[in-house]
Protein backbone atom coordinates (compact mmCIF):
# COMPACT_ATOMS: atom_id res chain seq x y z
CA UNK A 1 0.00 0.00 0.00
CA UNK A 2 1.25 3.40 -1.09
CA UNK A 3 1.39 5.74 1.71
CA UNK A 4 1.77 9.71 2.12
CA UNK A 5 4.68 11.47 3.79
CA UNK A 6 2.26 12.72 6.07
CA UNK A 7 0.98 9.26 6.96
CA UNK A 8 4.37 8.18 7.58
CA UNK A 9 5.12 9.98 9.89
CA UNK A 10 1.92 8.96 11.73
CA UNK A 11 -0.34 10.98 11.12
CA UNK A 12 -3.94 9.43 11.43
CA UNK A 13 -3.57 6.25 10.20
CA UNK A 14 -6.88 5.01 12.17
CA UNK A 15 -9.85 3.90 10.59
CA UNK A 16 -11.14 2.52 7.53
CA UNK A 17 -7.98 2.16 4.54
CA UNK A 18 -10.72 1.57 1.65
CA UNK A 19 -11.94 5.04 2.35
CA UNK A 20 -11.39 7.77 -0.51
CA UNK A 21 -10.03 9.99 2.65
CA UNK A 22 -8.25 7.47 4.86
CA UNK A 23 -5.08 9.11 6.74
CA UNK A 24 -4.35 12.78 5.68
CA UNK A 25 -4.46 12.48 2.01
CA UNK A 26 -5.87 15.78 -0.35
CA UNK A 27 -9.42 14.36 0.54
CA UNK A 28 -9.22 14.56 4.20
CA UNK A 29 -7.38 18.16 4.37
CA UNK A 30 -10.29 19.87 1.88
CA UNK A 31 -13.13 18.20 4.81
CA UNK A 32 -11.66 19.22 7.50
CA UNK A 33 -10.82 22.62 6.10
CA UNK A 34 -14.64 22.70 5.11
CA UNK A 35 -16.05 21.63 8.28
CA UNK A 36 -13.89 24.04 10.20
CA UNK A 37 -15.13 26.83 7.71
CA UNK A 38 -18.84 25.88 9.20
CA UNK A 39 -18.27 25.24 12.43
CA UNK A 40 -16.36 28.78 12.98
CA UNK A 41 -19.56 30.31 11.49
CA UNK A 42 -21.36 28.44 14.12
CA UNK A 43 -19.43 29.27 17.00
CA UNK A 44 -19.10 32.91 15.62
CA UNK A 45 -22.45 33.23 15.32
CA UNK A 46 -23.34 32.24 18.87
CA UNK A 47 -20.20 34.27 20.41
CA UNK A 48 -21.76 37.40 18.49
CA UNK A 49 -25.38 36.38 20.02
CA UNK A 50 -23.72 35.73 23.65
CA UNK A 51 -21.99 39.43 23.42
CA UNK A 52 -24.40 41.66 21.33
CA UNK A 53 -27.88 39.44 21.99
CA UNK A 54 -28.94 39.15 18.44
CA UNK A 55 -27.46 37.45 15.09
CA UNK A 56 -25.84 39.25 12.46
CA UNK A 57 -23.69 37.68 9.52
CA UNK A 58 -20.58 36.29 10.15
CA UNK A 59 -19.59 34.77 7.26
CA UNK A 60 -16.12 34.92 5.49
CA UNK A 61 -17.62 34.18 1.84
CA UNK A 62 -19.67 36.04 0.26
CA UNK A 63 -21.96 32.37 -0.35
CA UNK A 64 -22.73 30.45 2.27
CA UNK A 65 -22.02 29.22 5.67
CA UNK A 66 -18.10 29.60 6.05
CA UNK A 67 -15.52 31.74 8.32
CA UNK A 68 -11.89 30.25 5.97
CA UNK A 69 -10.14 31.53 9.63
CA UNK A 70 -11.55 28.53 11.14
CA UNK A 71 -10.99 26.26 8.46
CA UNK A 72 -7.43 26.97 8.51
CA UNK A 73 -7.48 26.72 12.02
CA UNK A 74 -8.75 23.35 12.20
CA UNK A 75 -6.51 21.98 9.16
CA UNK A 76 -3.11 23.99 11.17
CA UNK A 77 -4.00 21.98 14.41
CA UNK A 78 -4.78 18.70 12.66
CA UNK A 79 -1.36 18.70 10.73
CA UNK A 80 0.23 20.39 13.35
CA UNK A 81 -1.13 17.94 16.76
CA UNK A 82 -2.36 15.13 15.70
CA UNK A 83 0.42 13.48 16.93
CA UNK A 84 0.27 14.76 20.27
CA UNK A 85 -3.45 13.85 20.87
CA UNK A 86 -2.50 11.77 23.39
CA UNK A 87 -0.72 14.22 25.74
CA UNK A 88 -1.48 15.95 28.56
CA UNK A 89 -4.42 18.25 27.57
CA UNK A 90 -2.52 21.60 28.98
CA UNK A 91 -0.18 21.32 26.55
CA UNK A 92 -2.42 20.50 23.47
CA UNK A 93 -4.09 24.14 25.23
CA UNK A 94 -0.83 26.03 24.96
CA UNK A 95 0.10 24.59 21.41
CA UNK A 96 -3.37 25.48 20.16
CA UNK A 97 -3.15 28.86 21.71
CA UNK A 98 0.23 29.25 19.89
CA UNK A 99 -0.71 28.35 16.84
CA UNK A 100 -3.94 29.91 16.77
CA UNK A 101 -2.99 33.74 18.04
CA UNK A 102 0.06 33.28 15.25
CA UNK A 103 -2.77 32.90 12.47
CA UNK A 104 -4.75 34.78 13.72
CA UNK A 105 -2.05 37.70 13.02
CA UNK A 106 -1.00 36.21 9.83
CA UNK A 107 -4.79 36.32 8.35
CA UNK A 108 -5.35 39.71 9.53
CA UNK A 109 -2.25 40.93 8.42
CA UNK A 110 -2.37 39.32 4.82
CA UNK A 111 -6.28 40.69 4.23
CA UNK A 112 -5.34 44.32 5.23
CA UNK A 113 -1.90 43.93 2.74
CA UNK A 114 -3.91 42.14 0.13
CA UNK A 115 -7.31 43.47 0.20
CA UNK A 116 -7.11 46.74 2.05
CA UNK A 117 -9.62 45.61 4.91
CA UNK A 118 -9.55 44.53 8.32
CA UNK A 119 -12.25 42.00 10.27
CA UNK A 120 -10.88 42.71 13.82
CA UNK A 121 -9.01 45.22 15.67
CA UNK A 122 -8.10 44.37 19.07
CA UNK A 123 -5.22 47.60 19.69
CA UNK A 124 -7.80 48.94 22.59
CA UNK A 125 -7.28 45.61 24.72
CA UNK A 126 -4.76 44.35 27.20
CA UNK A 127 -2.24 42.23 25.60
CA UNK A 128 -2.58 42.79 22.00
CA UNK A 129 0.31 42.44 19.62
CA UNK A 130 -0.35 45.54 16.78
CA UNK A 131 -4.06 45.04 17.57
CA UNK A 132 -4.63 41.48 15.24
CA UNK A 133 -4.58 39.35 18.11
CA UNK A 134 -4.70 39.40 22.00
CA UNK A 135 -4.21 37.49 24.79
CA UNK A 136 -7.93 36.82 25.73
CA UNK A 137 -8.61 35.31 22.34
CA UNK A 138 -5.71 33.06 22.08
CA UNK A 139 -7.02 31.73 25.32
CA UNK A 140 -10.26 30.75 23.31
CA UNK A 141 -7.78 29.82 20.67
CA UNK A 142 -6.51 27.58 23.04
CA UNK A 143 -9.90 26.43 24.58
CA UNK A 144 -10.54 25.43 20.52
CA UNK A 145 -7.76 23.73 19.66
CA UNK A 146 -8.27 21.05 22.62
CA UNK A 147 -11.63 20.50 22.18
CA UNK A 148 -11.34 19.87 18.58
CA UNK A 149 -8.07 17.73 18.70
CA UNK A 150 -9.46 15.41 22.00
CA UNK A 151 -13.26 15.90 20.72
CA UNK A 152 -14.36 17.09 17.60
CA UNK A 153 -11.92 15.57 15.23
CA UNK A 154 -12.31 11.75 15.79
CA UNK A 155 -15.90 11.93 15.05
CA UNK A 156 -15.42 13.83 12.11
CA UNK A 157 -12.70 11.95 10.59
CA UNK A 158 -15.04 8.91 11.12
CA UNK A 159 -18.18 10.52 9.41
CA UNK A 160 -15.83 11.39 6.59
CA UNK A 161 -14.85 8.03 6.05
CA UNK A 162 -18.00 7.07 5.79
CA UNK A 163 -18.63 8.51 2.28
CA UNK A 164 -18.83 6.05 -0.13
CA UNK A 165 -15.87 6.61 -2.35
CA UNK A 166 -17.14 7.07 -5.76
CA UNK A 167 -19.44 9.57 -4.53
CA UNK A 168 -16.66 11.01 -2.31
CA UNK A 169 -14.59 11.48 -4.84
CA UNK A 170 -16.80 13.30 -7.39
CA UNK A 171 -18.62 15.34 -4.28
CA UNK A 172 -14.96 16.63 -3.12
CA UNK A 173 -14.13 17.83 -6.38
CA UNK A 174 -17.35 19.65 -6.81
CA UNK A 175 -17.47 21.84 -3.62
CA UNK A 176 -13.56 22.19 -3.91
CA UNK A 177 -14.60 24.14 -7.40
CA UNK A 178 -17.23 25.97 -5.25
CA UNK A 179 -15.72 26.97 -2.76
CA UNK A 180 -12.44 28.25 -5.05
CA UNK A 181 -14.95 30.24 -6.66
CA UNK A 182 -16.29 31.89 -4.03
CA UNK A 183 -12.91 32.53 -2.34
CA UNK A 184 -11.99 34.13 -5.89
CA UNK A 185 -15.06 36.17 -6.02
CA UNK A 186 -15.25 36.81 -2.43
CA UNK A 187 -11.67 38.57 -2.30
CA UNK A 188 -11.96 40.73 -5.84
CA UNK A 189 -15.23 42.21 -4.26
CA UNK A 190 -13.86 43.21 -0.91
CA UNK A 191 -10.59 44.34 -3.05
CA UNK A 192 -13.09 46.66 -5.74
CA UNK A 193 -15.03 48.09 -2.14
CA UNK A 194 -11.01 48.82 -1.13
CA UNK A 195 -10.68 50.80 -4.25
CA UNK A 196 -14.11 51.85 -4.67
CA UNK A 197 -13.43 53.92 -1.04
CA UNK A 198 -9.52 55.13 -2.67
CA UNK A 199 -11.61 56.96 -4.98
CA UNK A 200 -10.33 54.19 -8.18
CA UNK A 201 -13.12 54.24 -10.63
CA UNK A 202 -13.88 50.81 -12.34
CA UNK A 203 -11.22 50.44 -15.47
CA UNK A 204 -12.78 47.53 -17.29
CA UNK A 205 -16.03 45.36 -17.45
CA UNK A 206 -15.00 43.10 -14.35
CA UNK A 207 -14.61 45.99 -12.43
CA UNK A 208 -17.85 47.43 -13.46
CA UNK A 209 -19.67 44.17 -13.06
CA UNK A 210 -18.28 43.74 -9.06
CA UNK A 211 -19.36 47.29 -8.83
CA UNK A 212 -22.55 46.66 -9.89
CA UNK A 213 -23.20 43.01 -8.11
CA UNK A 214 -21.55 43.64 -5.13
CA UNK A 215 -22.57 47.45 -3.69
CA UNK A 216 -21.03 48.53 -0.56
CA UNK A 217 -24.32 48.15 1.16
CA UNK A 218 -24.28 44.42 0.14
CA UNK A 219 -21.22 44.00 1.59
CA UNK A 220 -21.72 45.78 4.35
CA UNK A 221 -24.85 43.02 5.05
CA UNK A 222 -21.91 40.00 4.38
CA UNK A 223 -19.48 41.41 6.26
CA UNK A 224 -20.92 43.86 8.82
CA UNK A 225 -17.32 44.08 10.85
CA UNK A 226 -15.20 44.39 8.28
CA UNK A 227 -13.73 48.57 7.74
CA UNK A 228 -11.34 50.20 4.88
CA UNK A 229 -7.64 50.08 6.20
CA UNK A 230 -6.20 53.21 6.60
CA UNK A 231 -3.11 53.67 4.55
Amino acid sequence: MITTKLQRKGYIMEGNPYSFAHGLNRYKQFWIFLSGCMIGYIVESLWCYVRLGHLESRQGLLYGPFTPVYGLGALLFTVALYRIRHRNSMIIFFCSMFLGGALEYVCSFLQEKLFGTISWEYSDSALNLHGRTNLTYSVFWGILGLIFIKHTLPSLTSWIEQIPSRAGVILTRVLLIFMVVNIALSGMAVKRQSMRQDGIPASGPVSQWLDQQYTDDYLRKVYPNMQHAQS
